[in-house]
């Protein structure tokens, strides 16, 4: 009896070590969506009170009293160290059993517990809304305004105010508007994004990759790399939605997101954050159409509303007419569809222009190209295409094997470089350990992002580069400066780190997150590509 003990102990604990949360994986992982919670127990027992009066026998049930805390949704702890919701775990266990059900009660979720959740997955550092509130000035005195905005929210009272508009550069001269939302819209928004993905994550076809839990710009990348080197492509169209964002179509919007949520509270709630409208510089002004870059819920509702535009048309069509081999990536409004045969590229390009015509989207003809890329090479050269500042292009290696070569963009690398380049002349005057401990974070974020295998050369070029503009800034700091290069490096060498590839092989990556294998397959090859290429 003892040993059996021990051995179930033991057991339990195994199990309870192999269980995981998906996490957030550095910059390139959305925040908004990262709530995949555990399991219940499909076995509920239920029992008398007590006397009938006080809680049920503990010892059955398994937990300690309730203590006035039986009206909170229940949380399971995960090796995260993070409550997650019972409650969200139904929703998505119900919004995958059946792909067709309204879900009808859904803004108890948003409870306060979630709430406090939403405020401390925010960036601390984010810039403050119309509002003026910070998250700093929030969190004095949080619990009296989480319970305040519950109470808001609950009752009809809660409502959205308007997003900050600022602008950013773009590379091509162009500026892009932002939407800075206010805090307590920003915390709102994370919460109902939550249970929103929970809904529709199932719902999202596998070559979804951008801003979506679990997955990263570098998945994207290793998808592409796997459906080109493993499938007959020879053709790729390299496609842009033209002002995604900016042309959105409200009411197409609230209808797609009917499909699935039944509560008018929570379409009551997207509804308002929709017409909020822009304040830019005081001036407040309507919106009619489109969702502000930068607000949390936006990314989400972006998925959700090229989910029903692009991503199921996109398999249906493959379904009736591609003849060949056809593969597809997409990253938010950036999409990469590889094709066979160049009549199924032609017919794609001419239907999908029609299709986004339907909703007011078009695609961008500046950034929209179709090109001859992979292992047919008896018809001219490959071309190369930029997909997530990576630059694609065919090669062969020593053996005459095809390959693909991926570096970084070159635009993007000037464009990094300028930066360092300007700050470190802002900076000519700052303690050099300040300067080196900056330079330090600086490369090792770079390395992180572009160190894929291959690259060993081009980092290495990026870092003598960086060093450089070091150099240049700290003789500039006297006339008669006598910091000679040896002397710079051996000081430098102690901030600047090596450059080092911080990725695996694509392929090893990609099959070890999607084995080839089924499990029930008997080891045979499936052919099904998990990770959404087919």
């Amino acid at each position: 009896m003892c040993g059996r003990i021990l051995h179930g102990t033991r057991e339990t604990s195994e199990l309870s070590a192999v269980y995981a949360d998906w996490s957030e994986k550095g910059n390139a992982r959305t925040a908004d969506m990262n709530g995949f919670e555990g399991s219940d127990d499909p076995i509920i027992l239920e029992k008398r009170l007590n006397k009938g009066r006080g809680h049920p026998a503990e010892s059955v049930e398994g937990r300690g009293s309730a203590k006035g805390n039986a009206g909170k949704t229940a949380t399971n702890r995960t090796l995260s160290r993070a409550g997650v919701s019972n409650g969200l775990t139904r929703v998505r266990e119900a919004a995958r059993r059946d792909r067709r059900a309204q879900m009808t009660a859904l803004l108890h979720h948003v409870d306060e517990k979630l709430l406090e959740q939403s405020y401390h997955s925010l960036n601390p550092r984010a810039a403050a809304g119309v509002d003026g509130v910070t998250w700093q000035e929030y969190g004095k005195g949080l619990s009296e305004h989480i319970i305040d905005l519950h109470s808001r929210v609950h009752t009809g009272h809660y409502r959205a105010k308007p997003s900050k508009r600022l602008y950013l550069d773009k590379p091509d001269g162009r500026r892009r508007p932002i939407g800075i939302a206010a805090l307590e819209d920003k915390i709102v928004q994370h919460a109902v994004g939550r249970v929103l993905g929970e809904v529709f994550e199932p719902e999202f076809a596998g070559f979804s990759y951008g801003f979506r839990p679990g997955r990263g710009q570098h998945d994207a990348l290793d998808a592409l790399y796997v459906g080109l080197t493993d499938r007959r492509i020879n053709w790729v169209l390299d496609a842009d939605i033209e002002n995604f964002f900016d042309r959105l179509k409200h009411e197409r919007m609230m209808q797609f997101l009917a499909y699935r949520i039944g509560d008018r509270r929570i379409l009551r709630l997207v509804r308002k954050w929709l017409r909020a409208g822009v304040s830019e510089e005081g001036t407040w002004s309507k919106t009619t159409e489109g969702i502000p870059q930068g607000a949390v819920i936006s990314p989400l509702l972006a998925n959700i509303y090229l989910n029903y535009v692009f991503d199921q048309w996109t398999v249906q069509w493959r379904k009736t007419h591609v003849q060949g081999d056809m593969i597809v990536v997409r990253y938010a409004d950036d999409i990469i569809i590889g094709f066979e045969h160049r009549e199924d590229a032609l017919q794609y390009h001419k239907d999908l222009e029609t299709r986004l015509g339907t909703f007011g989207l078009s695609l961008n003809p500046e950034k929209t190209r179709l090109i001859r890329f992979g292992r047919c090479e008896k018809n001219g050269k490959p071309d190369t295409f930029t997909f997530l500042g990576f630059r694609h292009q065919c090669g062969r290696t020593r053996k005459g094997a095809f390959k693909i070569r991926r570096t970084p963009d070159k635009k993007r690398m000037r464009r990094t470089l300028k930066r360092i380049k300007t700050a470190l002349r802002n900076a000519t005057h700052s303690p050099i350990p300040d300067t080196g401990r900056w330079l330090t974070r600086v490369l090792r974020g770079y390395n992180q992002y572009y160190g894929v295998p291959g690259t060993r050369n081009i980092l290495d070029a990026f870092r003598t580069e960086v060093l450089k503009h070091w150099h240049a800034a700290l003789r500039k700091r006297s006339q008669k400066s006598s910091l000679s290069w040896a002397r710079f490096l051996r000081m430098a060498l102690h901030w600047i780190p090596k450059a080092r590839i911080t990725h695996p092989y694509p392929s090893d990556r990609f099959y070890a997150i999607h084995p080839r294998q089924e499990p029930c397959a008997l080891g045979a090859h499936a052919r099904i590509c998990a990770g959404g290429t087919r």
